[in-house]
């Protein structure tokens, strides 16, 4: 032992003062609360996002097992969905100095010989195992998407979705294995008893009363050469909380109103201000993006096509302009999190359009499509209660000025606590039926 170990396999390798039971105990409680919010929170992202309407917008791919808790998503309140995912987001990104913290304090364990000394340490390696894999790839393939905007075309979402049921089951099996230890070890700290071994010039460590090698869960985790420390345990746990602090700072604005929308530094933005006027507000993708050009969507190209079950009407600008107009005040939530305050928007609802197809008496299921040719959801699919209520609107206004090419003219689908992409822009055909 008085060799400096050069194996990572061996307790001397790892040789910091911070870590200990009871730092990894205060970190492992932290995340079983956040993680639990955010796995929940993650889950109602996918019931908002359709997965059990239409294959056009199913992020769960054969659904099967993991179907299982799908829901008609609400109209009301109308900020669900702004609230949900901004809580998903901001809490995800907030949490990344927590998890590193942790892992970081558990990495001799990834590494202990023998690999398993009974079934129930077999079970713990495991779950950490499972653990350490499954939050790195859900927590970096979430960050990357929210700030590089649909890193992974097509994929992210069942990536997401399967990853991050793959992490919280390991999350809920250690959890169980070591909530009990993690309790067991805050008594002690309340309680004042230390777990630090006393270290003498030229015996090596030494045991004392209350100390963690007879009397603490975790006790391997404590380095039996620990280096000189720079800073406490406590002033570690002062340095995670204030980065969590610091990026939930610089994230939580852009999903709600007030003065920390001018501190989101870190959330995504939504691009420029198209405009200026009615139509200053967020967008995530131009018109040129998607590849709608002017030509299409004139007074004299554009047409909306209507189907139901009585048949097919075509309806320019115009003529949707004759049909009784309604107003409704609603956000633009994105699944990167960031969100629009209220945006007073102005056109014919989706339950009046039904009804010129036959659908008047009990809106059914609608598809829409877009001219939109680059990027992801092209198509929509909407359930039948977002087509009912009397606030989704084919919106052909907006804070009183006709829309910009950037905010979907010459219309666009708005619906009360949806996501953002399911508000169509640049919609050319409604399909209304059971989809």
């Amino acid at each position: 032992m008085r060799d400096h170990p050069r194996l990572p396999s061996s307790p001397g390798f790892w040789r910091s003062p911070v870590r200990g039971p009871r730092f990894t105990s205060v970190l492992g409680l932290v995340l079983l609360v956040g993680i639990t919010v955010l796995f929940v929170t993650g889950l109602l992202s996918y019931a908002a996002y359709n997965p059990d309407l239409a294959s056009v917008n199913d992020k769960t791919p054969d659904k099967g097992l993991l179907g299982f808790y799908l829901f008609d998503w609400p109209t009301n309140p109308h900020w669900l969905y702004r609230f949900t995912q901004g809580v998903h987001v901001t809490l995800g990104i907030t949490l990344v100095p927590v998890l590193l913290a942790k892992l970081w304090s558990v990495v001799p364990k990834l590494f202990a010989l023998p690999p398993a000394r009974s079934l129930a340490h077999a079970l713990e390696r495991l779950s950490l195992l499972l653990l350490v894999g499954g939050g790195l790839f859900v927590f970096a393939t979430g960050v990357l998407n929210v700030q590089l905007d649909y890193i992974f075309p097509g994929s992210f979402y069942p990536l997401h979705f399967y990853g991050a049921w793959v992490f919280f089951a390991a999350f809920l099996a250690h959890a169980a294995l070591k909530t009990p230890a993690a309790l067991r070890n805050l008594r002690r700290m309340r309680a004042g008893q230390d777990e630090a071994p006393d270290v003498t010039p030229d015996r090596g460590p030494r045991a004392t009363a209350g100390a963690a090698p007879h009397g603490t869960d975790g006790a391997d985790l404590i380095s039996p050469r620990p280096a000189p420390p720079t800073v406490t345990r406590r002033g570690a746990l002062w340095f995670v909380g204030g980065s969590s602090l610091l990026l939930f700072v610089t994230t939580v604005g852009r999903g709600a109103d007030g003065l920390l929308r001018r501190t989101a530094l870190l959330a995504p933005h939504g691009g420029p201000e198209p405009g200026s006027g009615g139509n200053a507000f967020q967008i995530n993708k131009t018109a040129a993006y998607a590849g709608v050009r002017p030509v299409e969507t004139g007074e004299e190209a554009w047409r909306l096509v209507v189907t139901g079950r009585t048949g097919t009407v075509r309806l320019s600008r115009a003529d949707l302009l004759r049909l009784p107009q309604h107003s409704a005040a609603l956000p633009i939530a994105c699944v990167e999190g960031w969100s629009t305050s209220d945006q007073l928007w102005r056109g014919v609802r989706l339950r009046d359009l039904a009804a010129l197809v036959g659908d008047g008496d009990a809106p059914p299921d609608v598809f829409v499509e877009s001219l939109q040719r680059h990027g992801a959801f092209r198509h929509a699919a909407l359930r039948a209660n977002q087509v009912a209520d009397p606030r989704s609107l084919l919106a052909l206004h907006v804070n009183g000025a006709v829309l910009s090419p950037d905010h979907g003219h010459p219309a666009r689908i708005i619906v009360p606590a949806a996501p953002g992409v399911l508000n169509t822009k640049w919609v050319a055909r409604l399909t209304f039926g059971d989809l």
